[in-house]
């Protein structure tokens, strides 16, 4: 499953710079499939959903940082462990149980990201 940011947050940064995917923006930043990945043309999410690359997406959060789920893969086939955990100072970085996934699929994910 992919990792959320709860409303602990207390804007440091330090998460989303660790992020190996780009999946962490700052509050009230637009989101992009491309920003961090191999992602060139519309990309069509593992799980059917389309994303277009050229569009900039309403940001997820206004006022903390947010973690957005189709390109979070919690650092599985980079690292051991989900990196912004790791760094997070209170801790707010938690696994998302409402978006549930296998490891299997998060290695899926990871390879639709960076491998096309």
């Amino acid at each position: 499953m992919s990792l959320r940011i709860t409303k602990e947050c207390i804007n440091c940064g330090a998460c989303e710079i660790e992020c190996p995917n780009r999946a962490i923006y700052q509050g009230g930043k637009k989101w992009n499939i491309s920003e961090g990945t191999n992602i060139k043309k519309e990309f069509v999410y593992y799980k059917g959903k389309k994303i277009y690359t050229n569009k900039k997406y309403k940001p997820l959060s206004k006022n903390i940082y947010y973690i957005v789920k189709e390109k979070c893969t919690e650092c599985v086939g980079f690292f051991k462990y989900p990196q912004c955990a790791a760094v997070c100072p209170v801790d707010c970085c938690i696994k998302d149980t409402k978006n549930k996934e296998t490891y299997k699929e998060l290695i899926i994910k990871k390879e639709h990201l960076h491998n096309k």
